[in-house]
């Protein structure tokens, strides 16, 4: 399978946080998800494939092109959303075409215009004034209109209101199905990714904590529920963010350990919430006992 998007043992260390290792791919035709906390280092990975940031070590390549060296060809053959507005948001959508139209050697104008008017954005009006759907809106229109085959988004739903979101997924839905294109949708709502995403890659603390097929990270991980006093040692041990309470405990579990457990305790496929959810009790859990023990 042919991938859009490839990185290899990736490292960035700043003064108080550092992406350890990082390695994921995309293949051409789908939607990867990528998630996890903030802070985890979803933000510092994009701008390092968007050679915004120098890396310490590893290899980006995006169709096959090193992040570094043919950073310029890159760019014209990818589109970018980000959270907040990178256009100059005192010109219309007009003025903001004839800016953008020299930058890119495929760059379609009829099309430009057709999308503006398919997303109902006015075109005299400065963009400034637009809301943040609006904005989002002509980003992905900015994208669409020079045959982007990539297409990265770094928390483009954040602060969307929900018929806003739902344009937004129907819209990479629908470009998607060019199986040549792929998209890499950076989001802490993982509703989300739940609904359009193929792949995810969840990161934790700078690293990777698992990347692959999104239905195999489903069938991987349960949540577990039941009376703390019924749950073998053995079972306790391979827990992820066990929490006890006054009638009970709650954990996330790999599937796998789940043959043999005793009736009394209860589970169900974990979301991706819940997920991180767990990930983070964990983390938080072996930070105290660290604490503890010194």
């Amino acid at each position: 399978m042919e991938t859009i998007l490839e990185i290899k043992n990736l490292n960035k260390a700043y003064q108080d946080f550092a992406l350890k290792n990082v390695s994921f791919s995309l293949p051409r035709g789908y939607i990867m998800g990528f998630v996890g906390q903030n802070g985890s280092g979803k933000t510092t990975t994009i701008r390092a494939i968007l050679n915004m940031a120098k890396i310490d070590s590893g290899k980006i390549s995006v169709f096959g092109l090193d992040s570094v060296t043919d950073t310029i060809a890159i760019k014209k053959r990818l589109g970018v959303v980000f959270d907040s507005l990178y256009l100059a948001e005192h010109l219309n959508v007009r003025q903001i075409e004839q800016q953008l139209k020299p930058f890119y050697p495929d760059w379609n104008s009829e099309e430009f215009f057709m999308k503006i008017k398919n997303f109902n954005l006015p075109d005299n009006k400065k963009i400034g004034d637009f809301s943040k759907g609006m904005k989002m809106k002509l980003m992905v229109a900015v994208a669409l209109s020079h045959r982007a085959e990539l297409i990265i988004l770094d928390e483009p739903t954040s602060g969307l209101d929900p018929v806003a979101r739902d344009e937004l997924l129907d819209i990479l839905s629908e470009y998607i199905e060019d199986e040549n294109r792929g998209v890499l949708f950076s989001t802490h709502i993982t509703a989300d990714v739940e609904r359009i995403a193929d792949y995810v890659t969840v990161l934790h603390n700078g690293a990777v904590w698992f990347t692959g097929l999104k239905d195999d990270l489903s069938e991987k991980y349960a949540v577990i529920k039941g009376a703390e006093e019924d749950v073998p040692e053995s079972l306790k041990e391979k827990m992820i963010g066990f929490h006890a309470y006054r009638n009970g405990f709650e954990a996330l579990i790999e599937t796998e350990y789940l043959a043999g457990i005793p009736a009394s305790l209860e589970y169900e496929k974990a979301s991706i919430d819940e997920i991180l959810i767990y990930i983070a009790k964990e983390d938080k859990h072996e930070r105290n006992s660290e604490h503890h023990e010194i």
